[in-house]
């Protein structure tokens, strides 16, 4: 990097799920600091004239970008990426960063849920002689809007009751959102086409000690992926590799808004923190920026909580 804090004009970072959420808010911060991109993502037609206008904000940083609208868990799909990333970074690039930020799992209960009658509204209801339904509904439109009080009030997650998880749940999900960092990162590293002082990252949730319902699949990718980055971590160190995984706070995200029960996660969250907010993309954008500068060399194989001290605060106000 240069003393300005920008990095060299021959180095790259590779992001996989750079079109929202993570992904793009970290695309977004290493562009601003002079760090050439290559984004895969997986986009229907309908989304891309939202994401279209992001990636033009990256190219006015006057930085290379070239975009693949294609599956990162695919191995052709990842041969071809790297062979026009190989060309397009020439005989003297070389990729600095390699995040993998993809959020693609089954959210499915292990069993039918047994749902406990809850009797809070009803019985505010009686004390104020109003309908049960009124209450509940009032209720509903104040998280909605943001009072997360009312999350204890409000209609409870629901929870899709027709099918559980199987076998082949965990083994996707496992492998898409946990495992699949590996195949990119030997790739790159068979290819040459790693620096010598590379970073990689990826992306885990408090998920992966805390049991939430319809999230096991998930957090067991997330163990899966915390386990192998250690081993990347040792193991690719003597080639000047450092791999670290960043734990992020309860953040407003496509990924978070498909969780059954996100209305109350976010809530829970807002109350839990000590900063009285959610997590933001750029929080942890900021933090894989810091972590991929000169000075941060000697940070590796560690699970970094980018939360505002929401996984440790006791208290809810």
């Amino acid at each position: 990097m240069t003393e300005q804090g920008r990095f060299s004009e021959d180095q790259w970072a590779v992001i996989l799920g750079g079109s929202s959420g993570f992904g793009l808010a970290t695309a977004k911060k290493l562009a601003a600091h002079g760090l050439n991109l290559c984004v895969v993502h997986r986009d229907r037609r309908s989304v891309l004239a939202r994401v279209e206008p992001e990636f033009e904000k990256i190219r006015n940083e006057g930085v290379q970008l070239i975009t693949f609208n294609a599956d990162a868990l695919n191995p052709e799909k990842r041969a071809e990426v790297l062979e026009q990333l190989s060309e397009a970074m020439g005989s003297t690039g070389r990729v600095r960063v390699l995040l993998h930020s993809i959020a693609f799992g089954n959210l499915k209960l292990l069993v039918r849920e047994k749902i406990p009658d809850r009797t809070l509204h009803r019985d505010l209801a009686e004390k104020l002689g109003v309908d049960p339904a009124a209450v509940q509904s009032a209720a509903d439109e104040l998280l909605l809007e943001g009072h997360d009080h009312a999350h204890t009030l409000a209609s409870a997650p629901a929870y899709p009751q027709d099918h559980m998880l199987e076998d082949e749940d965990f083994d996707r999900t496992i492998f898409n959102m946990g495992t699949s960092i590996l195949g990119w990162v030997q790739d790159l590293f068979a290819r040459e086409l790693f620096a010598s002082d590379a970073r990689v990252f990826g992306l885990t949730s408090e998920g992966n000690d805390l049991a939430w319902k319809g999230y096991a699949a998930v957090a067991a990718a997330k163990v899966a992926l915390e386990s192998l980055a250690r081993s990347i971590a040792v193991e690719f160190a003597p080639y000047g590799m450092r791999c670290n995984i960043i734990q992020a706070g309860i953040t407003e995200t496509p990924a978070l808004a498909a969780i059954p029960g996100s209305g109350h996660m976010k809530a829970g969250a807002r109350l839990r923190n000590p900063f009285g907010r959610l997590t933001t993309p750029e929080d942890v954008a900021n933090v894989i920026y810091l972590l991929s500068t000169d000075d941060a060399s000697w940070v590796n194989g560690v699970v970094l909580r980018v939360d505002g001290g929401e996984h440790v605060s006791g208290s809810t106000p």
